[in-house]
């Protein structure tokens, strides 16, 4: 699906403009995007691992991704504006229910590959959606008491197609059954009621208390584990959790941090790249969906190169690989982008280097920080973790725009944080 942040990256700076929106909007749109993402990711992975279903949660998640973009479209003040981004947000929280419901389902072996391709798909969506900018940016009509032009039709056309989403998750996606459920069904549909009933004494499924054979083959070990009592089967797995013997192990704050410190750089120099191409090479919307693009099939690339990657190396020698690219793209940016020198070739060349080399780095980091991090938490309660990870990723995208939409005019000082939080990260990693 279309990432709407994706569709109004390259108009929004100057959609702001024609509200009278000072600078630092620009960053306050950004981030009520990711706090609201934030604070619905923990709530919606808590209700998946509860329930064990998906489907009515992404359901309900894209009503608030509708609306918020149908207030974007309307666009009547810089606030309703700001509104807008902060309800489509709370939409994103879906997420923590699907990457639980990735763990849940796939091999621990086979997750950064699974990974890898769910994210490259998003990935596509990060490079169609500055494409449409190509031929939205030509829309000039009234719909009713709306304007329709290059800065409202991104809202109105996002609005749509998540309404086309709505309908096919609505007629074409069905939750797979938990193991148990599953089961009882088809014993159910093949005697006419399930083999164990809640109140027979029995020590695994799928045998009956008398049976000899089953005794036999208990001894040779072929059954499946024995169950768990009816009032632990469908007790919340949230019951005996414990954050801190949870989040609190070194591993797991050292990719806590990766998720925070990589998602914050990317947020930081994407909200700077938009004022500092108007500023250095007069870009307007269309050179910008044109790199975008460019970004987002690097970005694909990435993906399809680590997916291979991660099938012959451990995941962690893919998340030192991203490290290292990153590093040498924050230097490269503090060298080279904070205080352009030269023409005006040298400067596009500078800067297309800067830009590479930050896309390059984010595929690696991303899949085997996500892959390490189902591998080392509870499987059980896969949709709040990933819920809390993706939760501190939010908050990296509230404070990365913040952070450089107040220094787009010194980014020695922007580029200079960056870069120390980058080599923080490495030392952690390294240790």
């Amino acid at each position: 699906m279309l990432n709407s942040s994706a569709v109004i990256l390259p108009t929004i700076w100057r959609y702001l403009q024609t509200l009278d929106a000072a600078p630092y909007f620009l960053g306050l749109g950004l981030s009520a995007f990711s706090l609201s993402g934030l604070l619905s990711g923990p709530l919606f992975g808590h209700w998946s691992d509860r329930t064990r279903t998906t489907k009515n949660i992404i359901l309900f998640a894209n009503c608030f991704e509708i609306v918020g973009n149908f207030m974007y479209f309307m666009g009547y003040s810089k606030w309703l504006l700001l509104s807008s981004r902060f309800v489509a947000g709370v939409g994103t929280g879906a997420g923590s229910s699907i990457f639980g419901f990735l763990t849940r389902s796939t091999a621990p072996k086979n997750r950064s590959t699974v990974f890898a391709a769910v994210m490259a798909c998003r990935q596509v969506g990060l490079l169609i959606g500055p494409a449409f900018n190509i031929f939205l940016r030509l829309c000039d009509f009234q719909l009713g008491p709306f304007v329709v032009n290059k800065y409202t039709a991104p809202g109105v056309f996002m609005c749509a197609l998540w309404l086309l989403m709505q309908l096919v998750v609505l007629l074409m996606y069905w939750d797979i059954p938990p193991p148990g459920i599953a089961m009882e069904e088809e014993g159910e549909g093949e005697e006419g009621r399930p083999l164990v009933r809640p109140h027979e004494p029995t020590d695994c499924y799928g045998t009956l208390p008398n049976s000899g054979s089953s005794v036999t083959a208990e001894v040779k070990g072929d059954l499946p584990s024995p169950c768990l009592p009816p009032e632990q089967v469908h007790s919340s797995p949230i019951k005996h959790f414990s954050a801190s013997r949870e989040f609190l192990k070194e591993e797991v704050l050292v990719l806590l941090a990766a998720q925070f410190i990589t998602l914050f750089n990317q947020m930081a120099l994407e909200t700077m790249v938009t004022p500092l191409t108007q500023r250095f090479f007069n870009f307007g919307e269309l050179e910008n969906s044109i790199m975008y693009c460019l970004c987002g099939v690097e970005v694909i690339a990435g993906f399809v190169f680590v997916r291979w990657f991660s099938r012959r190396v451990e995941e962690r020698v893919v998340l030192a690989v991203g490290l290292i690219l990153c590093n040498i793209s924050c230097v490269w940016c503090l060298i080279f982008l904070a205080n352009p020198q030269g023409g005006f070739p040298w400067q596009l060349g500078e800067f297309i280097i800067g830009v590479f080399l930050q896309v390059l780095g984010l595929p690696f980091v991303a899949v085997a920080q996500v892959s390490l991090f189902s591998k080392i938490t509870a499987e059980k309660t896969q949709g709040f973790s990933q819920g809390i990870r993706r939760s501190v990723g939010g908050l990296a995208t509230i404070l990365g725009p913040l952070w450089a939409g107040g220094l787009t005019s010194n980014l020695y000082v922007m580029l200079g944080v960056m870069m120390g939080l980058l080599a923080l990260l490495t030392v952690s990693v390294c240790v």
